[in-house]
């Protein structure tokens, strides 16, 4: 089946939008990729061309909640020859052309007459187990139905997810097509590279390449390189905003160029707000209609925190750049269906207890409980009393507590929102008929049906106290209350997670400096860093306003926050902004040194900007345990700031108390926080706001209109951003002598003949591992060690030390991550006998080389190269690099005992074969040492390969083994005989 011409050019007719235009014809292949995480259906429908034309499926122009043009997939199978692939071929071609379940597909009446649009009903396959399935598993089941054609997505695959009770502890595995993708400039610029260099490739074999487009749409906004250089200013958003330009001008070139170039593809330009708070005010649609299909709304995005979105009852989470490039070509994604665990909120916050406290409370009781891996649902009455920004902010730290996403079903507090940040009445009005017609809605004000979740945990919101988290994970919670004692015993116990090691004598240390010619001091748990920061707080109108009270009664009681305290406020969107200026609130803020920096994230990633030298040096030469206080999710030791120590989350009414005081060694019950007007000492008690203050701050301050003026202007960039001069042409103009920005290898000899299945001769071993190597040890992160291969091609090409900037603002440069792949300095290779660091041995020779440079010595020779691993090999987050890197070095296998199941989908996504040692074998028990030459004989023809098929591997001193070569599915197989999944989609799209 394809999609015409004809059908083509209406969908070009159907966009409305000059910034998201339509699909292009990328779209129908025959393929799902192996095993990565999950989205939510992108609007695929497989009832044959003639129905498909009747209900109009075709013009893709969804009606989204701002009346922009969008188009989602129409994942279509595509009949055509697979290049040699026969196997694949008569798969396809014996297909059926309906969907299975075409019978419940029907239509959603408006209540004045007409229809919203058509959908698959969930109640119309009247099985009772749907009824007791968690709200989360009904959007993965409704997803499978949706795209069910007897390839991609099996009618096997629809009865694994309705009969989930008894399948997902068997930890089963399914296909699931996100409807869209988000990115951050970090993680979005390879992924634009490699969409640059598919259409030149195309160009190259005589195609076109307009055809290289997302498939489903893609969010990406620049938010991750502003940094807090300049603070307690009123023209610190202005000169935060020059410097991130100068430091970045030509990757924000080149996605401006890529936001011109690419159909379907928003770019939001620096200085907009956090990519998590302008998913939930504005992206986020909750229920897609695609020109009259109603969906609903699911992401994948390349930032952990992409599940804040959950909070809105949209499915989404963060991905690897590989996976969210194949959601980007129209690949399905494919997961582990996972476990439940339903989290029951009872009862009503305490007054003056904030979301931010709520959220460390269960982050400490998720993390204890156990849910890496699984999805945790929210439910109950107490669910109703807390606000969408409330539980926006629990989903937000999904990752921090280990889940895949904290979800929470739509209901009318979510309806609500929608209307607040400006959807339009007729939208929301579709989204509610949709969900409640599919049993998706949760309406509270009616009886429940109980739902089986595979654990339960519960929570009265009554029993919530203030709290902060620290001082080096998120959760370590401590109560208010508690933390002066938590604090000393810090400083006493061991270094560790809770221990600084600080001897007795020491602890009453004072540093004594001169700040600008003012006396100033700092002691241990002195705070020198307060900051507002982080797409977790600043989305929340009651944290935020409440900030704003904390700063005003201070102010009006005489209390001031010390100079020395890098004092920095970064909003998650400009709509905070309107509502702190309308409110009046930002004045006092601006009083205590929190003037807004900048519109992105900052201090939470490390973006904290440099003190004061006179505080860093009072820190360094005394040996201070200083603090930094802010509203983030992440206080990892380092990752803030390299000279605080101690590092605390909390909320930001919070942060401005512990800014005016000017350390956490303080008991706020007990102690003043300062001393005001009239010598009067001012306690926590005095400047802290009650909830109904805070309630009437945002009923008055917060109005819809802020949100769609805001959003309204969002595309139109700001001068610095509209002064960027790109080309208008399709293709992309590489410069070569660009450190930032480099055409990648991937298609340099590209022909339209598959390379097929490749046997690996006579291969040397490159590394040899035992187990849990994990992404972090694989692929470059974090700052360009000076004694590195990167760090010499940087200098080779006129690049001073101060000017490496870090692995992640240079990924769109491969020469520069394949230099750093393996790069890590507590690499453990057994090639080097104990020795740790990111070295190798070169076999032949027995030199003692970096990795990349033995790897360039095997490549030159013509020699071929594998891994040897213990067990989880790849687990961690799911890096991009960790597959890319690995195959530019020209690895063609990797042996180990098992592989974290994301990682094994991306090897063979870059056209490397994953093998598994058989059970109770692995190198050791095979007495395999790394130095012996290994060859593995695969079948010539891609035909005579099967999924999980055992093969033999020998070395050269005789020794053979058998392992079990890891393609999971027959479309893997297809990525594999193509080299990978980009030439795969490649040679799809010519040969359509």
């Amino acid at each position: 089946m394809y999609i015409t011409s004809g059908t083509s050019a209406l969908l070009k007719r159907a966009s409305h939008s000059s910034t998201r235009r339509t699909l292009s014809s990328l779209s129908r292949k025959p393929a799902a990729p192996s095993r990565p995480c999950v989205g939510g259906g992108g609007g695929s429908h497989s009832v044959g061309q003639q129905n498909l034309r009747s209900l109009s499926f075709l013009s893709a122009a969804a009606r989204w909640s701002h009346g922009a043009g969008w188009n989602s997939p129409t994942s279509q199978i595509r009949i055509a020859s697979l290049a040699s692939d026969s196997l694949l071929h008569r798969k396809i071609a014996t297909m059926a052309s309906e969907n299975a379940f075409k019978g419940i597909f029907t239509s959603l009446p408006k209540p004045g007459g007409g229809e919203f649009g058509k959908f698959y009903s969930l109640p119309a396959l009247n099985d009772p187990r749907i009824d007791k399935l968690p709200y989360s598993i009904r959007i993965l089941l409704e997803s499978a139905i949706r795209n069910c054609d007897g390839f991609q997505v099996t009618k096997e695959d629809v009865e694994k997810i309705i009969d989930w009770e008894k399948t997902s502890p068997k930890l089963v595995e399914i296909p699931f097509k996100p409807a869209r993708v988000l990115l951050q400039d970090f993680t979005g610029v390879p992924a634009v590279v490699d969409l640059a260099c598919m259409r030149d490739a195309m160009n190259r074999l005589g195609s076109d390449s307009d055809k290289i487009n997302p498939l489903v749409p893609v969010d990406l906004v620049i938010d991750h390189s502003v940094q807090v250089d300049v603070a307690r200013s009123e023209n610190a958003v202005q000169a935060n905003m020059e410097l991130e330009f100068k430091r970045n001008r030509e990757r924000f070139a080149f996605l401006k160029w890529g936001s011109n170039a690419f159909q379907n593809m928003l770019v939001v330009p620096p200085g907009s707000g956090i990519v998590h708070q302008v998913n939930l005010e504005y992206l986020g649609r909750v229920v897609f209609n695609t020109d009259g299909v109603l969906y609903p709304d699911s992401v994948v995005g390349t930032d952990s925190h992409t599940t804040m979105i959950d909070g809105l009852g949209v499915a989404g989470w963060g991905v690897g750049g590989i996976e969210a490039e194949a959601a980007m070509l129209g690949q399905p994604m494919s997961m582990v269906l996972p476990g439940v665990v339903g989290f029951k909120l009872s009862g009503k916050l305490r007054d003056g207890v904030t979301a931010t406290d709520l959220v460390l409370t269960v982050t400490q009781m998720l993390r204890k409980h156990g849910v890496v891996g699984k999805f945790v649902e929210f439910h109950g009455a107490g669910v109703g009393e807390i606000s969408l920004a409330d539980r926006a902010t629990i989903a937000n730290m999904s990752p921090e507590y280990g889940a895949t996403m904290g979800f929470f079903p739509v209901d009318r507090v979510t309806l609500q929102y929608l209307k607040l940040t400006g959807r339009t009445e007729e939208t929301v009005a579709m989204i509610e008929a949709y969900l409640r017609a599919n049993n998706m809605f949760v309406d509270y004000n009616e009886p429940q049906q109980e739902r089986v979740y595979s654990s339960y945990l519960q929570l009265d919101l009554s029993d919530v106290e203030p709290c902060i988290s620290g001082p080096k994970r998120p959760h370590d919670r401590v109560t208010l209350k508690e933390m002066k004692s938590d604090w000393h015993s810090c400083l006493d116990s061991k270094v560790g997670f809770k221990g600084f090691a600080v001897p007795k004598e020491a602890q009453e240390k004072v540093a004594q400096f001169s700040f600008h010619g003012q006396s100033a001091e700092l002691r241990h748990g002195s705070v020198v860093i307060a900051a507002i920061t982080s797409c977790t707080n600043t989305s929340n109108p009651s944290v935020m306003l409440g900030a704003g009270l904390v700063a005003k009664k201070a102010y009006d009681l005489g209390l001031q926050v010390k100079p020395w305290v890098k004092t920095s406020l970064a909003p998650g969107s400009g709509v905070v902004k309107k509502y702190l200026d309308k409110s009046g609130l930002q004045e006092y803020l601006n009083h205590q040194g929190f003037n807004i920096v900048g519109y992105g994230c900052t201090t939470c990633i490390g973006n904290s900007g440099d003190l004061d030298e006179s505080v860093g040096a009072a820190i360094s030469e005394n040996d201070i345990v200083a603090v930094a206080v802010l509203s983030g999710n992440r206080n990892f030791e380092g990752r803030v700031h390299p000279l605080t120590r101690a590092n605390y989350l909390a909320s930001p009414p919070l942060v401005v108390a512990y800014a005016l005081a000017g350390t956490v060694d303080i008991d706020f019950e007990k102690e003043p926080i300062g001393v005001g007007k009239n010598g009067r000492e001012v306690y926590f008690r005095d400047i802290w706001p009650s909830t109904q203050e805070v309630a009437e701050a945002v009923q008055s301050s917060v109005l819809p209109e802020m949100f769609r003026s805001t959003y309204e202007a969002i595309t139109k960039g700001n001068p610095m951003w509209n002064q960027l001069m790109v080309p208008n042409d399709k293709l992309y103009s590489w410069d070569p002598t660009s450190t930032y920005i480099h055409e990648p290898p991937y298609f340099k000899n590209m022909t339209m003949d598959p390379p097929g299945p490749h046997s690996v001769k006579d291969a040397y071993c490159l590394l040899n591992f035992g187990d849990s190597i994990t992404t972090d040890h694989i692929s470059p992160a974090g700052n360009i060690n000076k004694d590195s291969p990167a760090a010499k091609y940087l200098m080779e090409r006129g690049v001073e030390r101060k000017d490496f900037n870090s692995y992640g603002s240079r990924r769109g440069n491969d020469e520069i991550m394949a230099r750093g792949t393996f790069a890590n300095i507590r690499l453990v290779n057994k090639l080097l006998k104990g020795e740790v660091g990111p070295k190798t041995v070169h076999i032949p020779t027995g030199e003692k080389l970096s990795v990349f440079d033995a790897a360039m010595k095997y490549k030159t020779a013509g020699q071929d190269t594998i891994i040897l691993a213990g067990a989880e090999y790849g687990s961690g987050s799911s890096r991009d690099w960790a597959a890319k890197g690995p195959m530019l070095l020209g690895v063609k296998a990797v042996i180990a005992k098992s592989f974290e199941r994301i990682h094994r989908s991306n090897l063979v996504g870059m056209g490397i074969v994953p093998l598994c040692f058989k059970a109770g074998e692995d190198a050791e028990t095979l007495g395999l040492t790394g130095q012996e030459r290994y060859t593995i004989d695969l079948p010539s023809k891609i035909s005579d390969i099967r999924p999980g098929q055992d093969i033999t591997v020998r070395t050269d001193n005789g020794k053979q083994f058998t392992c079990t070569v890891r393609f999971d599915t027959e479309v893997e197989l297809a990525y594999f005989n193509n080299g990978g999944i980009l030439p795969y989609v490649i040679r799809q799209l010519i040969l359509q």
